[in-house]
């Protein structure tokens, strides 16, 4: 958005100007640094202390802001002009937003006296006056000392936005005119950092939503997504719900929408003549397009999409309890029951064979050659080499024999096996050692992986029967990272998907932004699609301009959906915040005037997951400066000033321009502006008279007398309150000069 000229985002009409000028030098700095408070805690960085003002005018000063120690650091927090008829907390809490509770705090409230993370201050007289609390001073001021640290007690400010801060005590809880906050960053952050500030999420929540259901494949038992032709294969049974409909057999859908593009209904039974089979497991895909199943009871078939009948054998033996690609593309492993099997596809002659003491399931990892064979009866993983089809390791299950059946998966990329046994998935490394275990409240009944992002999703699914207490008739879907194990998105509720009627199953896009889930109860296959709330790709920084620069803010975030972005101002150092009118892109651009020095800024990402504020950035605008050094004589005036210079022989300037705020005139300390030099600057006059060096002039629009000996205010330093005749002392003992300069672009982007 780019303003009107003369007007700048969230200036009010006929905003008073609050001019700040920044001194650099050493006889300034020293100034600041005499006039701090003795006894003032001194941080690794003494030099960021801060100041805010409350809502009803309260004053919050903290002497350290940035580069605070993560393990402990001291900090002095100082106040004014807080009510005294509330009580208050003074601590370290994450930072919600306006109007919302600051909430965790470090140490908690403090209604011990105790504690050396919070301060509790009371009115004097307060019944808790005293060892528990301590009074205001006169005028409603506090000095205290708080120590503070990144993270305790439930809060982690490297992961969330955190601020010391006031806030009412637990007497007035919902009280909101004691808030008053300074944000904080610990040593190797900067204020801001971590993706800026999830309002109702975290930045970059990630989550799964409920796109569509699918209901043309019968009663779904098992899924996989061709890599290749991208097409969702699908096992099923008949779904006894539609008894004019026979569903069995092998699906293939769309995964856009979930239409059917095929249905392999026969395969060749015990005699070899064709008949109608479900398709209990899917072993993997074929090259360009199909799949590899096995269809009940011990059938290994073959079909891709458009087929009118599967190809297949059947085993001798026992049932087929579990199928997966061989160790060449011809063959396939069997388990049936405790036997493993590595089978020709197109004869069903079993190459070479293996007998366990017990088991029905495993998880072939080709990677590494090695099977991972399950006995949730005895409570027993064994580990084949493939390579010589020999068992090469036992491990005990935890929790023994008898532990109720789930899945056995392998993670491509890491080689660990994960098994579902009851309510837990026992996470086991390459080597057969357990490395984790992940407890849910449903039963764990499959896991799938996506390499590409390092996820693997769980699904859990409710007993079904609803007299026991631990039941809802609610399955779960959750997301962990491969390698730490924690959560990696928010958990998603599944309605309705039981066990009773059969194990939901798994398959992932690869990236992991859609995910399809059975539900066999149900006779329906969920497709979910990811989300992300915003998170902030590009911050904002504080900048500064002169009086009339053009400036641009810019901020970009990331998310799923994209995330729409609008500008936010606040004219009382971010207690309140209202919208800039129309700013709803990247970077906000406007004319800088005096009137917006101090004026905070912040972008605002939104989408369906969750909103996400960057940190607030301060702009601070400074007089734009006129004329040359003393003496020039002035030609016509530039889109900067405004006017042409004027020396200290009166001389009088040219033609005034467009951008300056008005007439300036400067010479060294011992000439003489001549009387009633003049600059002109879109109709308004300033004038200089006297001796000594002047700067200064009328503001853009009015008419104005130059102040002498360094007019103007001092950049406000947050460190301590200097008087205005020091501040004046310091720019006039450090000599500084006005010297003309070219209009420029300042852009406050990181």
């Amino acid at each position: 958005m780019t303003s009107t000229p003369g007007t700048a985002p969230g200036t009010p009409p006929g905003g008073q100007s609050r001019l700040r000028r920044r001194a650099g030098t050493a006889a300034v700095a020293a100034l600041l640094l005499a006039g701090i408070p003795v006894g003032a805690a001194v941080s690794a960085d003494a030099g960021t202390p801060k100041t805010a003002t409350g809502p009803q005018g309260q004053k919050l000063t903290v002497s350290a802001t940035t580069g605070l120690d993560p393990a402990q650091q001291k900090v002095r927090v100082q106040g004014e002009g807080y009510g005294l008829t509330t009580g208050i907390y003074v601590a370290l809490c994450k930072d919600n937003g306006d109007n919302r509770v600051p909430s965790p705090c470090l140490g908690g409230a403090d209604m011990s006296g105790g504690s050396k993370t919070s301060q509790w201050i009371v009115p004097p007289g307060d019944p808790y006056e005293g060892d528990l609390a301590q009074a205001f001073g006169p005028g409603g001021t506090f000095d205290v000392e708080i120590e503070i640290a990144q993270k305790g007690d439930g809060l982690d400010c490297a992961e969330v936005a955190c601020s010391v801060v006031t806030r009412a005590d637990h007497r007035a809880a919902g009280d909101r005119t004691q808030d008053v906050r300074i944000p904080v960053a610990f040593a190797g952050q900067d204020p801001g950092d971590g993706g800026g500030e999830g309002v109702d999420v975290p930045a970059g929540t990630v989550s799964y939503r409920s796109a569509a259901d699918f209901t043309t494949a019968g009663k779904p038992l098992d899924l996989l997504l061709h890599p290749d032709s991208k097409k969702l294969y699908v096992g099923a049974d008949n779904l006894p719900d539609t008894a004019d409909v026979d569903e069995r057999g092998l699906h293939v859908l769309n995964p856009e929408n979930g239409a059917s593009e095929s249905w392999i209904s026969q395969a060749p039974g015990s005699t070899g003549a064709l008949r109608a089979s479900a398709a209990a497991r899917i072993a993997g895909p074929l090259p360009g397009d199909g799949v590899v199943y096995n269809y009940p009871l011990r059938g290994v078939g073959s079909a891709k999409s458009g087929d009118e009948a599967a190809t297949g054998v059947w085993l001798a033996g026992s049932t087929i309890t579990d199928i997966a690609p061989g160790t060449t593309p011809d063959t396939v492993l069997v388990a049936q029951g405790a036997t493993l099997s590595e089978i020709e596809r197109a004869t069903g002659t079993a190459t070479r064979s293996l007998t366990l003491p017990g088991g029905t399931q495993f998880a072939a990892d080709p990677e590494r050659k090695a099977l991972w064979y399950t006995d949730f009866t005895a409570g027993k993983l064994h580990r084949v080499d493939l390579a010589s089809f020999t068992v090469s390791g036992s491990f005990d299950l935890p929790g023994g024999p008898g532990g109720m059946a789930g899945f056995t998966e392998t993670d491509p990329a890491t080689g660990a096996v994960w098994v579902g046994v009851g309510r837990s998935v026992l996470v086991f490394d390459a080597a057969g050692t357990l490395v984790k275990t992940l407890l849910g409240k449903d039963l764990a009944r499959d896991a799938a992986f996506d390499t590409a992002s390092g996820r693997a999703y769980v699904v859990w699914q409710d007993g079904g029967d609803l007299s026991d207490p631990a039941n809802d008739n609610n399955g779960t879907l959750t997301v962990y990272g491969t390698e730490d194990f924690a959560v990696a998105a928010q958990d998603l509720s599944l309605p309705g998907n039981h066990s009773q009627a059969g194990a939901a199953s798994l398959a992932v896009e690869p990236g992991g932004a859609t995910v399809f889930v059975t539900s066999p109860a149900e006779g329906k296959i969920t497709k979910l699609v990811r989300q992300v709330s915003p998170l902030v790709t590009r911050a904002p920084a504080d900048l500064t301009a002169k009086e009339g620069e053009e400036v641009a803010i810019r901020a970009e975030a990331e998310g799923t959906p994209e995330p729409t972005v609008r500008w936010q101002v606040s004219t009382d150092d971010a207690q309140t915040w209202k919208d800039v009118e129309g700013a709803t892109e990247s970077a906000l651009t406007f004319t800088a005037r005096t009137a917006q020095d101090g004026y905070r800024y912040r972008a605002e990402f939104r989408n369906d997951v969750g909103t996400t504020r960057t940190a607030a950035v301060t702009l601070t605008v400074t007089a734009a400066t006129g004329g040359d050094t003393g003496g020039d004589v002035g030609g016509n005036g530039d889109a900067s000033n405004g006017a042409g210079s004027t020396g200290s022989d009166g001389s009088t300037g040219g033609d005034g321009g467009t951008q300056s705020s008005g007439g300036s005139t400067t010479g060294d300390s011992d000439s003489t502006g001549g009387s009633g030099s003049t600059g002109t600057s879109g109709g308004s006059t300033g004038t200089s008279d006297g001796s000594g060096a002047t700067v200064g002039g009328g503001v853009a629009g009015g008419t104005g007398t130059a102040a002498t000996s360094g007019g103007g205010s001092l950049a406000a330093t947050g460190a301590t309150v200097m008087s205005v005749t020091l501040a004046a002392a310091g720019l006039v003992g450090a000599g500084v000069l006005v010297h003309r300069r070219a209009r420029r672009r300042t852009e406050g982007a990181l």
